[in-house]
């Protein structure tokens, strides 16, 4: 067996890196010891394991990295492939190198490990802090350092950080590394890292630590640093000069001992009149709290808040967008018929479930939508987008009816129809607006005025309309078939609303009305005699209690071993059935037996083979899953019970053969969780031959779009194999189906079944369909009766008519003139055929056109590992809550509030605490639409992870403050040019600047028309942060400051005030589709070109054009790329000598005169963004004075940073000299290890690729460290 020795202190964290990978490693853990590995498998440090060889003894592997990769790799928790593996690698490498180095200089004085240096401390504190900069920008745009989930490269990292976040890292330093912070919360709070771990309290204020008890064991027996953190484990016996360092190390416990007495007796005694210093204070909620009626203007007159604040940017804006009416096709024009030569663009919105509030996976659709909506607007296009709710049948009657069993204790069938509908429009009024609040909190632009509602009197006449007219058509017909049926809801469902549940094998499952959990995953066989022989025919089935409803037994026409029984029949064992042995090729002879029961009545396949062969069809179950049409005892029993009684009466008979475990799928119904069963019923179907091909060439001629490409195969696979669609559904709730059955009161007509379609005739009124059938039947009207069906439709019959149904057909109007065929559909993949194929199907069927000229499908969202968004899972995020933000105690008081069983809320909430330990922060609006965007590259599927919105909220906040600045900077007087325009005299950072705005505008123009949302999210924010904020606004300082100089200077900063305008200007109304709060505030304050006659908003001003803005230079971007590799490296030298506020001269050695001129060209801007003394270019044959830091910033310029006179040479020499003395320690351990004889046996691979790996990286560091050393020699 293998087992892991690891060191028993609770803040060892190499032995806890260990234990962390075993924990997540293999299922056959290893076993763990406390102790020292015995002397004889001289392993010198804990963690170390031995793994159990065969045949040769046993073999070690020993120290943290190596043990913690085997377990890692292991539990395929490594990286996925060779690119991941080598990442973790890297990552290891910085835990080992990086972090765990300063982690230990920081945190082991505190722990009375090592001693107090109180200037040593603060220096390796301040280099902690930079090293987590490091991993908090790295961990930015990420959940995970390593793919999307927990690998060893987190395990090793967090290990390294674990100190520190437990002693040393106060609430201001992790604000200060929000990245790092929310990982590690995260990572902590993982099963496995609680298990080996436990609950981990964060640092509120450094001071030195209690040694742990075990330590403090150690301590009296002679050896406290024995199991210290990190320690190497006890060995063989001390020398001499170890007991003599550990006595030290004693003395110095104590001193801290004293001094933590002393700092609690301070505590104690009145505080002094000393004031404390002022906390700094945290970036609070901003609201406005200016009184604005609703629908009136915002204030923008009163200044800027310091910081950027959602709550008050969002306050106030949307009332009076929808007051002005700038999201109704009518605005700026007199009608919507007038002639509008950029186009119109319609979009309907995929219609919500009245019952629910939305999901992120809405929100994805809605961003996405409004987004492209505002940009249609901007563009100046007539542009309608339609909003609607959908009465969402079998979901609203289950919400309703269990509302009325908890308030009132009835059923609906206690109420009666009538009433009972009355009460789903009260439940509708009171709270089926809670939908359209948050589509509004969403910012989205819909014509409010034009929203539809699915029961509406104008749909619903539309939805009769369609039925009718397909009905008389012939298109929709009546059958008796099999469907998906409900028991719990006593209704057919559709295939969108049954989930398959697959099972590796025998699995207990819970059903509703079932006290026990019934089995399933299990394959039982049984015979059947032969009638006339003493031959048995042996078949197996998953559904044993189908047996009753057995007709046939099914062999393969080429199966040997059937043969001699063609036209024998085999005997029921429970009633005086005899059942036909038929031949049919659908059965698989290598399966079993290859001899399959046939119940016709409750199975698909078998249901085709009834039809094939003419069998009888017995349905055995009721509406309520009771037996029926079956022998006692069985009569009258609930289904699964009879499964039971089944088996037992087989057994009885000496019929039963075995049974096994078998890998199976279960149907479970969607909205109740029953088990779904075939049942034969007779329903209302519509014929989908004809219009399923004609949908399908619409895309194949090129008639109908979609986008992404890649789901065209699926389009084309479902409606060239389409299957006729079942409409029928036994509720109350929704559109009656307006079809009645005639019974007529003539003894000449015989009576007519209810599956006969003859029989049924439909009509707008009950006088209408009574002519109908007076007609049909050639009797006088008062001959006939009449009954409607019950029956109720299909809720994606109303949904695919939605299109049109919404303006009014069939009546014709403007609207529908104007708007129908609508412009675009977009919508998530996952109801490509549930609504986006009908509606292709039934627009073209019902008026002869295409519903839409465009369908792009966006991803589906699932969470940050992946996983499908299920309440179950605790993972279902309510958009409000990303918005305004919410506690981890806010998320789980909404999972008691929701209908999950008890064992259902304890696993969602602990899902919570892994996901969101410390709640969800207030991220906004305009962060959470962005981030909706910027996500949708990642092909199928979305795995969101919630807290990197919060990144955008950041961003927001860097939008906000460049803005105040910049206005700061233009001052109030500022009056901008009429048109945009260049006038010749820009400088270089501005000619730049606007070559950068340029591109960012041609990249958002293709990015819209391509629907490639992450490239318009990346030129935007790319623009902004690293361009204008980081280049431009820091290049022109110097500008603004010598403004008042002289005239040339003064005319200089004209200009360039005019060039930032325009980038605030223009980048705004790019930002604004995606960010339309932010931007709307900020361009309010902007002065305007043309006061009297510019738009009053941002989201009705023109989207910026590339031939408006066409001035993006090649040659000018690629000057200033090479000029700011220039920048980098000075800076990256002025980072390596500690040059933080001293400036220093910067001599350029140029390989040309053409680069000498480009750099003289660009010194300014050189100067200021390097931090530079003086920026003095020179020649390649030039002299470079002496005393000069170098590096390489291209193969056209050498920088020589003047450090002569800077620094203190000596003190930097002997620093260098010390590191260089650790890096051939280093080394040379290194090199002993790997020169051992057994070396290369008995390490495994990986580990000798990191040995290798370490020492190429130390040698690269050595030299570098010579190198420096020599430099600063030749100053001295």
């Amino acid at each position: 067996m293998t087992t892991l020795y690891v060191s028993p202190h609770p803040d060892d964290f190499r032995s806890l890196l260990a234990l962390l990978a075993a924990e997540y490693g293999p299922s056959s853990r290893p076993q763990i010891i406390t102790e020292d590995p015995p002397a004889s498998l001289n392993a010198r440090s804990r963690p170390a394991l031995v793994l159990a060889a065969a045949g040769d003894g046993d073999s070690l592997v020993s120290g943290a990295t190596a043990v913690s990769w085997y377990l890692a790799f292991q539990g395929k928790r490594a990286g996925l492939d060779a690119k991941q593996q080598s990442q973790v690698w890297q990552w290891l490498s910085f835990a080992d190198n990086e972090l765990t180095p300063v982690s230990c200089a920081v945190v082991f004085p505190l722990m009375g490990v090592t001693g107090v240096d109180k200037k040593l401390q603060q220096s390796s504190r301040a280099e902690l802090m930079r090293v987590l900069k490091v991993l908090d920008q790295a961990l930015a745009p990420r959940t995970y350092l390593v793919g999307e989930s927990i690998t060893l490269a987190d395990m090793a990292v967090a290990t390294a950080v674990l100190l520190p976040f437990k002693y040393a890292l106060e609430p201001s330093d992790r604000k200060a590394v929000t990245n790092v912070t929310r990982w590690f919360t995260t990572c902590i709070n993982q099963p496995q890292f609680l298990k080996v771990l436990g609950e981990i309290v964060l640092c509120e204020k450094m001071v030195p630590v209690t040694p742990k008890t075990n330590a403090a064991t150690n301590a009296v027996n002679g050896s406290p640093a024995a199991d210290s953190p990190g320690a190497p484990a006890n060995g063989p016996p001390k020398t001499e000069a170890q007991l003599k360092k550990e006595a030290k190390k004693r003395e110095k416990l104590e001193k801290f001992q004293q001094k933590k007495e002393m700092e609690a007796k301070k505590k104690t005694q009145p505080p002094s009149e000393k004031k404390a210093k002022p906390e700094k204070k945290e970036l609070g909620v901003i609201t406005y709290n200016i009184t604005t009626p609703a629908g009136e203007k915002k204030d923008v007159v009163s200044p800027l808040p310091d910081s950027y604040s959602p709550q008050y940017v969002e306050a106030a804006w949307y009332p009076w967008w929808e007051k002005q009416g700038f999201f109704k096709p009518e605005y700026g024009r007199k009608s919507i018929s007038e002639e509008n030569a950029k186009g119109i663009f319609m979009m309907c919105i995929p219609p919500p479930n009245v019952t629910g509030s939305l999901h992120l996976g809405h929100a994805l659709t809605n961003a996405i939508q409004d987004c492209l909506t505002r940009w249609h607007r901007m563009r100046g296009e007539t542009t309608l987008w339609n909003p609607g709710c959908d009465h969402a049948g079998i979901a609203t009657q289950v919400v309703v009816e269990k509302k009325l069993m908890r308030e009132k204790g009835m059923s609906r069938h206690d109420l009666g129809r009538e009433n009972f509908i009355r009460e789903v429009w009260k439940w509708k009024n009171e709270k089926g607006d809670r939908i359209y609040h948050q589509l509004k909190k969403l910012g989205s632009s819909l014509d409010w005025d034009r929203a539809c509602f699915t029961m509406d009197p104008k749909l619903s006449y539309a939805v009769q309309e369609a039925f009718i007219r397909m009905h008389d058509e012939g298109v929709i017909y009546r059958s008796k078939r099999l469907v998906n049926w409900s028991c719990t809801l006593n209704s057919a469902i559709s295939d969108i609303e049954v989930d398959k549940k697959e099972l590796a094998g025998r699995t207990l499952l819970p059903v509703p009305g079932y006290k026990e959990k019934i089995e399933f995953g299990v394959l039982v066989s049984f015979a059947y005699k032969v009638d006339g022989s003493d031959e048995e025919v042996i078949v197996a089935t998953t559904r044993i209690e189908t047996m009753l409803g057995d007709t046939a037994v099914a062999v393969h026409p080429a199966d040997a071993r059937y043969q001699h029984l063609k036209g024998k029949m085999v005997l029921h064992p429970f009633c005086d059935r005899k059942m036909p042995i038929v031949f049919d090729d659908f059965v698989d002879m290598s399966f079993g037996t290859g001899a399959v029961k046939i119940t016709p009545a409750h199975d698909h396949n078998d249901y085709e083979v009834g039809e094939r062969h003419n069998l009888a069809f017995i349905n055995i179950l009721d509406e309520n899953g009771l037996l029926i049409n079956v022998p006692p005892p069985f009569l009258g029993m609930k289904r699964f019970e009879a499964r039971k009684a089944v088996l037992q009466a087989l057994k009885d008979r000496g019929q039963f053969k075995e049974i096994k475990d078998n890998p199976m799928v279960v149907p479970v119904c969607s909205r109740s969780k029953d088990i779904v069963e075939p049942l034969l019923k007779p329903q209302w179907y519509v014929d989908c031959r004809d219009m399923g091909k004609e949908a399908a060439d619409a895309v194949r001629e090129g008639r109908l779009k979609i986008i992404p490409d890649h789901h065209l195969k699926t389009w084309f696979n479902w409606l060239d194999n389409i299957k006729d669609w079942c409409i029928s559904r036994q509720l109350w709730w929704g559109h009656r189906i307006p079809a009645y059955f005639i019974t007529v009161n003539d003894p000449s007509v015989k009576p007519g079944e209810d599956m006969d379609g003859h029989y049924w005739v439909s009509g707008r009124s009950e006088e209408e369909a009574r002519e109908k059938a007076a007609k049909r039947f050639n009797v006088s009207a008062d001959k006939i009766t009449l009954r409607q069906d019950e029956d109720v439709l299909d809720t994606w019959f109303s949904s695919g008519i939605f299109p049109f149904s919404i303006f009014g057909w069939p009546n014709e109007n403007e609207d529908l003139q104007v708007f129908y065929p609508g412009t675009l559909l977009e919508t998530g993949h996952d109801i490509l055929f549930f609504w986006v194929a009908r509606m292709v199907m039934m627009g073209l069927k019902l008026t002869g056109k295409l519903p839409f000229k465009e369908v792009y499908l966006h991803a589906v969202v699932r969470d940050a590992h992946g996983r499908k968004m299920s309440k179950s899972l605790g993972n279902v995020i309510d958009p409000l809550d990303v918005i305004t933000g919410i506690s981890l105690e806010g998320l789980h008081a909404q999972l008691m509030d929701s209908n999950l069983d008890p064992v259902e809320v304890e696993r969602a909430q602990q899902g919570q605490k892994s996901d969101y330990p410390n709640g969800i922060p207030e991220c906004g609006t305009d962060a959470l639409r962005f981030a909706l965007c910027a996500y949708t590259s990642q092909g199928r599927d979305i795995n969101l992870d919630v807290n990197r919105i919060l990144g955008y909220r950041h961003f927001c906040n860097k939008l906000w403050n460049a803005v105040k600045f910049a206005m700061k900077t233009l001052g109030d007087n500022f009056v901008p040019s009429e048109k945009v325009q260049l006038s010749g005299e820009e400088s270089v950072s501005d000619r730049w600047i606007l070559s950068r705005l340029s591109a960012a505008v041609t990249l958002c123009d293709a990015g819209f028309k391509a629907y490639d949302f992450p490239t318009i999210t990346t030129a935007i924010y790319n623009f902004w942060l690293y361009e204008l904020c980081d280049i431009y606004l820091e290049s022109v300082k110097p500008v603004f400051s010598k403004a008042e100089e002289d005239s040339t200077s003064q005319r200089q900063a004209l200009v360039c005030r005019q060039t930032l305008y325009t980038c605030l200007e223009v980048g705004l109304r790019l930002l604004s589709p995606l960010m339309p709060f932010v931007t709307e505030e900020l361009y309010q304050r902007l002065p305007r070109r043309k006061p009297q006659s510019d738009p009053p908003s941002i989201c009705v001003t023109s989207y910026p054009t590339t031939e408006e803005f066409c001035w993006n230079s090649e040659e000018v971007d690629r000057d200033m790329e090479f000029i700011m590799t220039i920048v980098k490296t000075i800076r990256s030298l002025r980072a390596d000598y500690n040059l933080t506020k001293t400036r220093a001269d910067c001599y350029l050695q140029c390989i040309d005169s053409a680069t000498v001129s480009l750099v003289q060209k660009y010194s300014l801007q050189i100067q200021t963004l390097s931090y530079s003394q003086a920026v003095i270019p020179l020649t390649a044959n030039q002299p470079v004075p002496e005393g000069c830091a170098v590096a390489i910033a291209s193969d056209r310029c050498t920088v020589n940073l003047m450090l002569k006179g800077l620094i203190d040479v000596e003190k930097e020499v002997a620093k260098l000299m010390t590191k260089k003395g650790d890096l051939e320690k280093q080394m040379e351990k290194l090199r002993e290890k790997m020169g051992k004889n057994d070396y290369k046996e008995k390490v495994p691979v990986k580990v000798q690729e990191q040995d290798a790996e370490k020492l190429r990286q130390s040698q690269i560091e050595l030299e570098k460290v010579k190198e420096a050393m020599d430099n600063f020699r030749k100053m001295i």
